[in-house]
C-alpha cells in the first residue's frame, strides 16, 4: 500500500525527533527513483532513503545498502551541491497531505546563509521530490512537469513552488466528532462501509477502510465509535506500527493492529516506521529484484538449452544419414569390379550384385563426365566421409547430451534457488563453464561461499544438501567421508545429500528422513512418491572432463520417499 496521511504524519513525528538537527554528509542516487542522504545526527550515523516511485514512495531511515551508478545523475550532482554540510532544521508533514518537507539551513554558492526546502510529495503516480529556494522557487525536480501535463500545477526550474491541489473531502484530520456524525447520519446504507468512508474522508487509506468495516460488521450505527477512537488514535500519536506478512512474505503495513485477514495473514509489530517501512519496501525489493535476476538468468539458460536441443537435433540427423554408409561401401565394390563393364559417358551401371543370394541386377547411377576409375574413387569417397562423420558426430551426440542434461539441471536449481547469493553462485557457475558470457568491466562477484544446506534427523545424524552443481561436486568429492552415504532421486535432476555416519551404519529412520530432502530438493518434489538412489560415498565417482554434478555410482539400493516440507523446515539447521 502506499503511505497514507496518517502513517506520513506518524512518520514525519518520528523523523523530526530522531534527526531534526543532524548534518548531511553525503547525496547518493543509487536508482533513477531513489536518493540516499547520509547524516550525522545525535552522536550517530544515519541513512535516510528517499523514493518517489510509483507504488513504492515513501522516506524513512534504512539499514540497508545499495549500490551507486558509476557516473552520478544530473538531480544527484546538484543536491550535492546545495545539499553537503546542510543542517536539517525540521521535518513535517504540510497540510495533512501525504508529503514531507525537510527545512535545511545551508550555504549559497557566495557562502552566505541560505534556506532550503526539499519536498518530498508520496502522491501516487505524481511522487516527486522537488528542491525549492529560499524565495520560494524551484531550483529543479527529480521529475519536471512541463506544460504538457498537468495545466494547473507545473513543475519546472524558476516557477514558484505550490502545494498539489487538495481533494473534495473532508480531511479526516480536520474533523470533529459531531460533522462525522452528521455524515454517517446522511449515509446511503446500501453503500458498502468501506467505499462510502473512502469516498467521504481524505487521509484514510483503503485497507483502514475496510478495517473500520470489519470492526464495525458493516454497521454504520457503530462507525461513529470507530471513527471517534481512530481520531483519539492519531490525537494522542498512539500508534502501532503493524507489518502484515502473508505465507512469510510483507503483504501490507498501517499504524495500528489490523485484523480483518484473520488467519491468512500474520502480523508484526515494528519499533518505528522507518524500521516498519524497511522491512516492507527493502525486503519487498529485494525478493523482487532477486526474482526478476532469476528469471533473466532462467532465461539464459532456456536459450542456451533450446539452442543446443536444435543443434542436437541437426546432428541426430545427419547421424542417421550415415546410416547408408555401408551401401555406399557396396556400390563401390561393385563398381569396381565391373570397371570393364563401364565406358565414360556412362549414366549407369547394371550389373549383379554379388553380396544378395540370388545375385539380383542392380542398377548404380554414374557420373558422366567421369572415369569409371574416378566414379568409383568418388563412392569410397563418400563412403570415408559418411564413416568419419558417424564416429565424430556420435562423441558431439553424447557430448551435447550431457551439456543439455547439465543445462537441465542448472534450470532446476533456479526454480529452487532461494536467495541472491543461490543465484549469484549458480551465475558464476554459468560463467566458469562458458554458458555465460562475463560482460567487459563486470566486476567479479567476491565473498565466502556459501555453505550447504544443514538438517539433522531426529537420531543427531547430520545431512548436507548441496545448492548448485558446482557445490555438489564439492560436497560430494570433498567433504563427505568416504563411509558417509549419498542420496539422489533415480533419472530426475536434484541436489546431492549426503548423510553423515560416523563410520556407522545409519538407522532407517534416518534414511527415510534423509530420502525425504533428497526429493524435496529435486525436480520430483510435486510428484509424490519417487525412488532415490542410496550407496555409500566411496562408491561414487567423478568422471574426468565431465561437467559440474556429474557422477556414477554402483553398489546402490533404492528406497521410494515423498517430499515433505513440513519434514524439511524441521530439521533444517
Amino acid at each position: 500500500m502506499p503511505l497514507d496521511a496518517i502513517c506520513t504524519a506518524a512518520l514525519a513525528a518520528q523523523l523530526e525527533q530522531e534527526i531534526a538537527g543532524g548534518r548531511i554528509d553525503k547525496v547518493q542516487q543509487p536508482e533513477r527513483d531513489m536518493l540516499l542522504l547520509s547524516l550525522r545526527a545525535n552522536g550517530r550515523n544515519r541513512r535516510l532513503l528517499i523514493a518517489a516511485g510509483t507504488g513504492n514512495a515513501r522516506v524513512h531511515l534504512t539499514e540497508a545498502s545499495f549500490e551507486n551508478p558509476a557516473e552520478p545523475p544530473m538531480f544527484c550532482m546538484l543536491l550535492r551541491k546545495h545539499l553537503v554540510g546542510a543542517h536539517i532544521v525540521s521535518i513535517f508533514q504540510p497540510e495533512h497531505e501525504r508529503m514531507l518537507i525537510l527545512l535545511l539551513d545551508t550555504c549559497d554558492e557566495l557562502g552566505v546563509q541560505a534556506r532550503r526546502q526539499l519536498v518530498v510529495e508520496m502522491i501516487g503516480r505524481s511522487a516527486n521530490v522537488i528542491l525549492v529556494g529560499e524565495d520560494g522557487r524551484i531550483i529543479d525536480c527529480l521529475r519536471r512537469v512541463d506544460f504538457a501535463g498537468d495545466a494547473m500545477r507545473r513543475l519546472l526550474p524558476g516557477m514558484i513552488y505550490r502545494m498539489p491541489p487538495k481533494q473534495e473531502k473532508l480531511s479526516f484530520f480536520e474533523s470533529d466528532a459531531e460533522s462525522r456524525r452528521v455524515l454517517i447520519a446522511g449515509a446511503d446504507r446500501s453503500t458498502p462501509m468501506d467505499k462510502w468512508l473512502l469516498d467521504r474522508f481524505s487521509g484514510l487509506s483503503p485497507l483502514i477502510c475496510r478495517e473500520l468495516s470489519y470492526r464495525c460488521g458493516g454497521d454504520y450505527e457503530l462507525l461513529p465509535v470507530q471513527l471517534d477512537a481512530l481520531a483519539e488514535t492519531v490525537e494522542n500519536g498512539e500508534y502501532a506500527p503493524c507489518l502484515i506478512n502473508r505465507d512469510g512474505k510483507p503483504f501490507d503495513f498501517s499504524f495500528l493492529r489490523i485484523s480483518q485477514y484473520g488467519e491468512a495473514a500474520q502480523t508484526e509489530l515494528c519499533e518505528s516506521f522507518s524500521q516498519l517501512l524497511d522491512a516492507f519496501y527493502t525486503r519487498r525489493d529485494q525478493q523482487e529484484q532477486q526474482r526478476r535476476r532469476g528469471r533473466e538468468l532462467q532465461r539464459s539458460v532456456k536459450s542456451a538449452r533450446d539452442r543446443l536441443a536444435r543443434k542436437l537435433a541437426g546432428q541426430r540427423e545427419d547421424y542417421r544419414k550415415t546410416e547408408t554408409r555401408e551401401e555406399v561401401r557396396r556400390r563401390a565394390e561393385l563398381v569396381t569390379a565391373n570397371l570393364y563393364r563401364i565406358r565414360r559417358g556412362d549414366r549407369s551401371l547394371v550389373c549383379e550384385d554379388y553380396y544378395e543370394p540370388d545375385c539380383p541386377e542392380i542398377s548404380i547411377a554414374l557420373d558422366p563426365l567421369k572415369t569409371p576409375q574416378q566414379n568409383a574413387a568418388a563412392l569410397y569417397k563418400e563412403y570415408g566421409k559418411l564413416k568419419g562423420a558417424r564416429q565424430h558426430l556420435s562423441v558431439l551426440i553424447e557430448q551435447g547430451e550431457q551439456q543439455l542434461d547439465y543445462l537441465n539441471s542448472v534450470l532446476d536449481e533456479l526454480e529452487r534457488a532461494e536467495s541472491e547469493k543461490d543465484l549469484s553462485d549458480i551465475r558464476r557457475e554459468l560463467s566458469e563453464t562458458g554458458y555465460l558470457r562475463r560482460q567487459k568491466g563486470a566486476r567479479t562477484e567476491k565473498g565466502r561461499a556459501q555453505t550447504p544446506l544443514r538438517f539433522v534427523t531426529d537420531a543427531g545424524l547430520e545431512v548436507l544438501v548441496g545448492r548448485s552443481n558446482v557445490q555438489n561436486d564439492e560436497l560430494t568429492t570433498k567433504l563427505a567421508r568416504r563411509t558417509d552415504y549419498w542420496l539422489h532421486t533415480q533419472r530426475v535432476h536434484g541436489s546431492h545429500v549426503i548423510l553423515r555416519c560416523e563410520g556407522q551404519e545409519p538407522d532407517e529412520a534416518s534414511l527415510e528422513q534423509a530420502a525425504s530432502i533428497a526429493a524435496y530438493y529435486s525436480q520430483g518434489r510435486e510428484a509424490g512418491k519417487i525412488p532415490v538412489d542410496y550407496t555409500m560415498v566411496r562408491f561414487v565417482r567423478k568422471p574426468s572432463d565431465s561437467l559440474p554434478g556429474k557422477v556414477i555410482y554402483t553398489d546402490y539400493h533404492t528406497i521410494l520417499a515423498e517430499a515433505d516440507e513440513a519434514l524439511v523446515n524441521r530439521l533444517k539447521k
